[in-house]
């Protein structure tokens, strides 16, 4: 009697366009490689860039991907099989990290052993699977735009994953912090040390206010048509980055796409999440049959923190 071969679920679309075009489906289950490990995923976050990639943002003239598409970046879950070489991790251990395909919406994914760190017991794998993108990110970015104490930094989108990422590192390394955020996130971002500003009033005016003494650098995490702006109130489109514009180039603007290894970022922050002086506030958290329903609400923005989905049957 032939044993069935076990099965995965994973988000995936056949077709670029709104959420409307997800779908669940069964597959085998992966088998890990050298240098990786299966994950058991617990939970997944989701992220503007799955967005991007399901509307076809990346492949501009097509209609569908070649092949049905998976999402997600970054999960969190325990290992449940590892490549015939790895030896520094071990089956059963709690992990969070990046996948190694962009397929996290999941029951099962594989990922880089190095890629992954170890889930502390004070986190939840929703909070642990909100965090490898947004950390990741904003350590990379707030580095690359060489952000010194005492500087002045403006954040747009300062309420989502990486903007509250960057505004409390940037705190940390004694920067003030303007940030674009929704009325609503305002208060919260005031208890983070930053200062709001209003996405629906003039931005010059308002950073000309709140910070007579000019802006250093800007980190735009928003896509909204924001850079020419923000050139303007640093005087250097060098002292701009986005990772969510893609006319970027036209600007002379450098979007940041250079990925490193989560260990290396979480290094430095995880102990500060682990002691609470960082944190990351989960919007929602979905079933992975309401998939769908997470990206609604991620593509309507406006949010505070991560939409989280738990992939748990």
């Amino acid at each position: 009697m032939t044993t069935p071969t076990p099965k995965a679920r994973r988000l995936q679309h056949s077709r670029y366009g709104g959420p409307e075009v997800l779908e669940l489906a069964e597959m085998p289950v992966p088998e890990p490689g050298p240098g990786q490990v299966r994950i058991r995923i617990h939970a997944a976050g989701a992220n503007g860039r799955d967005s991007k990639m399901r509307q076809g943002l990346f492949a501009p003239g097509q209609t569908a991907p070649a092949a049905p598409a998976p999402l997600g970046i970054e999960m969190a879950g325990e290992i449940d099989a590892l490549g015939p070489d790895v030896t520094e991790w071990s089956v059963g251990q709690a992990v969070f990290g990046r996948t190694a395909e962009l397929d996290a919406i999941a029951t099962h994914a594989l990922a880089r052993a190095d890629d992954i760190v170890a889930k502390p017991g004070s986190l939840t794998f929703e909070q642990a699977a909100a965090l490898p993108v947004a950390t990741e990110t904003a350590y990379r970015t707030l580095r690359q735009l060489d952000l010194r104490t005492g500087q002045t930094l403006l954040i747009h989108a300062a309420a989502g994953g990486v903007g509250l990422m960057a505004v409390q590192l940037a705190r940390l390394q004694g920067a003030t912090v303007l940030g674009t955020a929704s009325q609503a996130n305002h208060a919260y971002l005031r208890h983070l040390g930053a200062i709001p500003l209003s996405y629906h009033d003039e931005l010059a005016p308002q950073v000309h206010a709140a910070a007579p003494q000019g802006v250093d650098a800007v980190l735009d995490a928003s896509g909204r048509g924001v850079l020419p702006a923000s050139i303007d109130l640093t005087g250097n489109p060098a002292k701009v980055i986005t990772i969510a514009d893609l006319r970027a180039a036209e600007h002379g603007v450098h979007f940041s796409t250079e990925i490193l290894p989560i260990p290396q970022a979480m290094a430095e922050v995880l102990p500060l999440i682990e002691n609470g002086t960082i944190t990351m506030p989960i919007e929602a958290v979905f079933p992975l049959e309401n998939a769908a329903d997470a990206y609604h609400l991620l593509d309507a923005g406006h949010l505070r923190g991560k939409i989280v989905i738990n992939t748990l049957s």
